[in-house]
């Protein structure tokens, strides 16, 4: 058996580790002189204005924070909100999921918040990203229907697809009807964390500022995919580039996140992996991930890293009133 700093290393080499080969294999689909013509001929006011597209959903997602805490007591500052966030994902970077501890420990020293508090507020929120990031999955497959069914028909055996889904669907249904019967302490952890994740759904709707939260979660969204799509133009050989191929591209390249640090390699292989359906070529593909990913990860390393050495400055008269 490992042990738990074995386990607790583990997490953060392996998906370094699996970003820089990922990395490597991006690079050695396309050749670095080629990468490089495509990343001088590119169109920077463009991605500039993807980069600035990304920047307000991040200002959202700070400012939105604060309608989940206000029930709760805490009117914390929008500038502590805005640092942590940012924080939280240059952290992201080095050790995963780690910037979400980060985030709640940052209010609890410089707004009091009670951590387990502030980390609750953020377990909700990510439970409203991952609706709305479904209902984009869904939209994607209403206006793509006719295209994912053809290429599934040319590409995979249809049959095997529907009947692994339909037994998934009832092996899943078996388990969670015994997990709920269960009295097994593991039994009752999942039924506490699911019942957990219920109520962090509904609450959003119990909140005083609801209209206000609902509207900031579905801002940072379409801001997301605004800037994938805008940011699409910088290239000449992705100009009249398919609405279905901007969203099953961000679609991949947000999954591709949770792979590895902060997308670190995954993210342009993703994209060149959802492009090759419709047809886009291999180069612009890769070059396309590269600029996406390494303008939006430039903002997050300078604000995020002024953040970090602001936050205790913003905040020194409060930490002078602690001594």
């Amino acid at each position: 058996m490992l042990s738990q700093n074995t386990k607790k290393s583990l997490k953060i080499i392996l998906p370094l580790l699996l970003g820089v080969f990922l990395v490597w294999y991006a690079l050695s689909k396309v050749s670095l002189d080629e990468l490089l013509v495509y990343l001088k001929k590119a169109d920077y006011k463009w991605i500039v204005l993807g980069v600035f597209l990304g920047l307000l959903s991040h200002l959202s997602r700070a400012y939105r924070w604060r309608f989940m805490l206000e029930p709760l007591g805490y009117n914390i500052k929008f500038c502590n909100s805005f640092m942590a966030v940012f924080s939280a994902y240059l952290i992201n970077f080095t050790i995963p999921r780690a910037g979400e501890v980060v985030r709640a420990s940052i209010l609890t020293n410089y707004e009091d918040v009670p951590f387990e508090k502030g980390f609750g507020t953020i377990v909700s929120e990510r439970i409203a990203d991952v609706i709305v990031m479904m209902g984009i999955i869904l939209l994607t497959l209403f206006l793509q229907f006719d295209f994912i069914y053809n290429f599934l028909i040319t590409n995979f055996n249809l049959t095997k697809i529907i009947l692994g889904a339909i037994i998934f669907l009832v092996f899943a249904g078996i388990i969670l009807k015994l997990i709920k019967q269960s009295k097994f302490k593991v039994a009752i952890k999942i039924k506490t964390f699911i019942k957990g994740l219920l109520e962090g759904v509904f609450s959003i709707f119990k909140m005083k500022k609801k209209w206000p939260f609902i509207f900031h979660t579905l801002f940072i969204w379409a801001m997301y995919v605004l800037m994938f799509y805008v940011t699409s133009f910088s290239l000449n050989e992705l100009q009249g580039i398919s609405i279905g191929a901007i969203l099953i591209g961000f679609i991949s390249a947000s999954f591709s996140i949770a792979a590895t640090n902060g997308g670190i390699g995954s993210y342009p292989i993703a994209i060149y992996a959802a492009f090759s359906i419709f047809g886009i070529a291999k180069e612009p593909s890769l070059a396309f991930g590269w600029i996406i990913w390494s303008s939006q990860t430039l903002l997050i390393i300078i604000i995020g890293g002024i953040s970090l050495v602001y936050l205790p400055l913003f905040n020194k008269k409060k930490n002078l009133s602690r001594t």
